[in-house]
C-alpha cells in the first residue's frame, strides 16, 4: 500500500496515531466502543479477529497496561499497517495474516482470556464496493457463526467474548452462541435519544450459566438532530472516544 494512498488519524484524543487507508475501509467510533467494552486486567491474554489496522487493539493496549495482545487479519496491507501502528504507538501487538477459520498452528495451541471482534456488518452478496478492502471489511466472506465459533474455540474457560455488531444481525449472534457461551450481556446503542438502536456491543462468558442480560441503551449524542459541525457527543461518551475511559457493561 502506497504511503501517499494514507491518512494518519488520531484517536483517543491524540493518546493514539493510526495510520489507515485513505480509501477503503476506515476505522472510526465503534472499534473505540467495542475496545472500551472489554474487561480486560493488566497480564490477561487478548486475541481480535479481524484486527484491520489494529485500531481496537491500540485502544484496548492503551487503556490497559501490560496486556498480551494477538491480532488476526486476512488482508496483508491492512496486516502491515497493523503491524507498523502497534510499533509507533509502542503497544505490544502480535499481528499474523491468516483467515481466521484457518489458525496457524501456533494460534490454534493458544487459549485467551479475552476475544475481541468487530465482524463485517453486511452478509455476503449484494452490490460489492469497487474497493476491494472495503467490500472485505464491510461485507462478509466468512458467515457470522464462523467468526463465532473461531472466537469461542480460542477462548479459554471463563474467557470472555466482546463483539460489536449491526444491531439487525442481534438473532444471528444469539443464534451462533451456543451452550459453551453464558452470561450474555447485550448493548444496544443509539445515535440519539428515542431512536432504535443501530449497533449491539454483546459480551459473553465461556462456561458461564448466568443469566441473560439487555441493557439500557448507550445514546451517543445530546439533542433530538444534529447540529451542523458542532460535536455532540454525550460527556460520558466522550470521556470514551477522547479519553480512553472505558465503558461498563456491568
Amino acid at each position: 500500500m502506497d504511503k501517499t494512498g494514507l491518512t494518519s488519524d488520531d484517536f483517543l484524543g491524540g493518546r493514539i496515531t493510526v495510520l489507515q487507508p485513505k480509501v477503503g475501509y476506515r476505522a472510526g467510533v465503534d472499534p473505540v466502543l467495542l475496545a472500551a467494552a472489554v474487561p480486560a486486567s493488566p497480564g490477561q491474554t487478548v486475541l481480535e479477529l479481524g484486527c484491520g489496522v489494529g485500531a481496537a487493539s491500540l485502544c484496548l493496549g492503551t487503556r490497559v497496561a501490560g496486556l498480551r495482545q494477538f491480532g488476526v487479519e486476512l488482508q496483508n496491507d491492512y496486516a502491515d499497517l497493523a503491524r507498523r501502528n502497534a510499533q509507533v504507538n509502542a503497544v505490544a501487538l502480535d499481528v499474523t495474516t491468516a483467515d481466521l477459520t484457518a489458525l496457524p498452528v501456533n494460534l490454534r495451541a493458544m487459549s485467551f482470556d479475552h476475544v475481541i471482534a468487530n465482524p463485517p456488518y453486511y452478509p455476503f452478496g449484494g452490490t460489492p464496493s469497487p474497493d476491494q478492502g472495503r467490500d472485505f471489511a464491510m461485507r462478509e466472506a466468512t458467515p457470522l457463526d464462523g467468526w463465532i465459533d473461531a472466537a469461542v474455540r480460542r477462548l479459554a474457560p471463563k474467557g470472555v467474548l466482546t463483539i460489536i455488531q449491526d444491531a439487525a444481525r442481534l438473532p444471528e449472534l444469539f443464534q451462533a452462541l451456543d451452550a459453551r457461551m453464558g452470561q450474555i450481556r447485550v448493548l444496544p446503542i443509539t445515535g440519539r435519544s428515542g431512536r432504535p438502536a443501530h449497533r449491539v456491543i454483546l459480551r459473553a462468558r465461556k462456561g458461564s450459566r448466568a443469566r441473560f442480560q439487555l441493557l439500557a441503551p448507550l445514546v451517543l449524542h445530546d439533542g433530538d438532530a444534529h447540529q451542523g459541525d458542532r460535536e455532540s457527543y454525550r460527556p460520558e461518551i466522550s470521556a470514551v472516544l477522547r479519553e480512553g475511559a472505558a465503558l461498563s457493561m456491568d
